[in-house]
């Protein structure tokens, strides 16, 4: 039997819709929610029309002020001494609170974006009334509207919370603190604060910060791809020796390294911290068995920045080889048996089958998530804050250590002596776009990309 085609109707453009729909249909382009009422749709009508008057009600009354005045961010810059002629007294004007006053803006835009969305959703809605009407199909009534919510467009209802969330608790404070970049926000400009374009980029990346920004760089990127690629392999070849013929209780000794893991990092990197501390318990291991006549400087202020930096990586390695232990023993224990079986037969030695078979293979699985890990360690604040702080201090180094890693530094520019916001807002985008580019091109260079 042949299958009747659903009949599709023939769309209609808005100069169509303006033209030949009805007196409802033409106030809906100035008045919104006036087709979805007059055709009974009564949720959608009054709140699209409640949006619409609360709109326009606090844009007359709070949006135009909050707009004009984000171009300056405040007209009061410092504290003034003015004669009110009125009283006739001279009274203190405090400077504007630029902080606010950008926070509102920033918060208007979204809104003015917002009722410009639901504007557009509007026109969608009345255009597909009016195409329903001339065509003689069935318009949704309000009951069938709101049943529809709950099933053909259940995943709208759903995702409205999250959206919300989405909005006012990322996007708000992204676009705020990428806005904090284009300003004098610092220690000397903490109340008010004007518009500088892009200067604070000019002190991160020619100026004066430009001496630590660059330096910090290198040895992020260094301690990205060291901390990945020695957790990732050794976590390998952790997962292949416990998954081996000859060792029993597996099960007991992936929950001994999972324990590891399993605590918390604040306590395990703090103890970790005083074990490896001048007069911790590892210098007294390494005097009383006589291998060293004299303390190790490890992670404080007298450290070598080499020893430190080896140290903290091989403290990562201790906390993060359990976890590409697990997902490595996942993946071992599916790998297809008849392959290695063949090898084994034709005389491969167990380097040459993980060379060629099991490594491989683990690989093209675990590309995606080593990416992450690569990611996760550009960011990774509590190894290096927990561990050594930044230590040892670099007297090149403006706010920054050794070991500091670029989010790092910007909580010192932040909450440091300088409180250089303005700057940690440039950090912030600029390791965002570091993150961005570096997964992007890794991500497109994977075998699990290019066969997907």
């Amino acid at each position: 039997m042949f299958r009747r085609k659903k009949h599709v109707a023939p769309k209609a453009t808005y100069r169509e819709v303006w033209s030949k729909g009805d007196l409802a249909t033409k106030l809906s382009f100035i008045i919104m929610g006036s087709n979805a009422l007059a055709n009974k749709q009564w949720v959608k009508g009054l709140a699209l029309l409640l949006s619409e008057v609360i709109f326009i009600v606090w844009f007359i009354f709070s949006g135009i002020s909050t707009l004009s005045i984000l171009a300056t961010l405040g007209p009061i810059k410092t504290k003034k001494v003015v004669y009110d002629a009125a009283q006739g007294v001279y009274v203190t004007k405090q400077p504007s609170n630029s902080v606010l006053i950008l926070l509102f803006g920033v918060l208007a835009i979204i809104l003015c974006l917002a009722i410009i969305y639901l504007y557009i959703v509007n026109l969608r809605s009345t255009r597909h009334n009016y195409i329903l009407k001339r065509d003689g199909d069935h318009i949704p009534t309000n009951v069938e509207e709101l049943k529809s919510l709950l099933d053909t467009r259940l995943h709208a209802t759903l995702m409205v919370i999250p959206l919300l969330g989405i909005l006012f608790f990322t996007i708000l404070p992204t676009v705020f603190m990428i806005s904090m970049a284009f300003t004098n926000y610092d220690r000397q400009h903490a109340i008010a604060f004007s518009w500088t374009g892009f200067k604070a980029f000019g002190n991160v990346l020619t100026g004066d910060l430009a001496g630590t920004f660059f330096p910090v760089l290198g040895w992020t990127l260094i301690w990205a791809v060291a901390a990945t690629a020695t957790t990732f392999f050794f976590g390998v070849l952790l997962a292949l020796l416990i998954e081996s013929k000859g060792i029993k209780h597996k099960g007991f000794w992936r929950t001994i390294f999972v324990i590891v893991w399993a605590v918390p990092q604040f306590v395990s990197l703090l103890m970790m911290a005083q074990f490896l501390d001048y007069q911790g318990a590892l210098n007294n291991i390494l005097m009383n068995l006589h291998w060293i006549s004299s303390p190790i400087h490890f992670i404080d202020n007298q450290a070598s920045p080499l020893v430190a930096r080896i140290t903290v990586i091989l403290v990562n390695m201790w906390i993060g080889i359990p976890v590409s232990m697990l997902v490595s023993t996942a993946i071992i224990q599916n790998l297809p048996t008849d392959q290695i079986e063949a090898a084994k037969i034709d005389g491969a030695n167990a380097v040459q089958i993980f060379k060629s078979i099991t490594f491989p293979q683990i690989l093209f699985v675990m590309a995606p998530s080593l990416i992450q890990q690569f990611i996760g360690n550009i960011n990774n604040f509590n190894v290096i804050f927990l561990l050594t702080g930044g230590a040892p201090m670099n007297s090149k180094y403006n706010g920054a250590g050794s070991t500091d890693l670029l989010v790092t530094w910007l909580y010192n520019l932040t909450f440091g002596q300088e409180q250089r916001y303005n700057a940690s807002a440039v950090l912030g985008i600029l390791i965002f776009v570091i993150s961005a580019v570096v997964s992007l091109i890794a991500y497109r260079h994977t075998n699990a990309y290019k066969e997907g």
